[in-house]
């Protein structure tokens, strides 16, 4: 079986990172994550993040470089997290969140992350002081 890539994008703006709450699937629901999705066949995982985040969040971003760490999510999908900048518009809920929030890097763990997100907490943290 072929492993799929799921992109998710710790969308940086001012010093400050976007997270989203799911509200779907209802086993996630109310979790925090870094908004992404599926890459389709024959994109970069750049080209996926940056279609997701305009998708579900109506931002253009750019996507930077991918983050350590590799989870599978269930057989056959693998989450990859990867830095992005915002470039344009403002980040809305659009699709499969019910709230936005910018956090800073003393508010990394003021939501209730997805394990997988919260692994890569502390490249968020390095990323968001400048310690990079």
């Amino acid at each position: 079986m072929e492993t799929r890539i799921v992109v998710g994008g710790a969308l940086i703006h001012r010093g400050r990172v976007l997270a989203a709450r799911r509200s779907a699937p209802p086993e996630v629901a109310g979790y925090w994550e870094f908004p992404g999705g599926k890459a389709e066949p024959g994109e970069t995982q750049q080209q996926a993040l940056e279609r997701e985040l305009l998708e579900e969040l109506g931002v253009r971003a750019r996507a930077l470089r991918e983050l350590p760490g590799r989870w599978p999510v269930r057989p056959g999908l693998e989450l990859r997290i990867w830095a992005a900048e915002l470039v344009s518009g403002e980040p809305r809920p659009l699709e499969d969140h019910s709230e936005l929030r910018w956090l800073g890097p003393g508010e990394l763990h003021d939501v209730d992350w997805l394990e997988h997100d919260r692994e890569v907490l502390p490249h968020i943290a390095e990323l968001l002081t400048g310690t990079v």
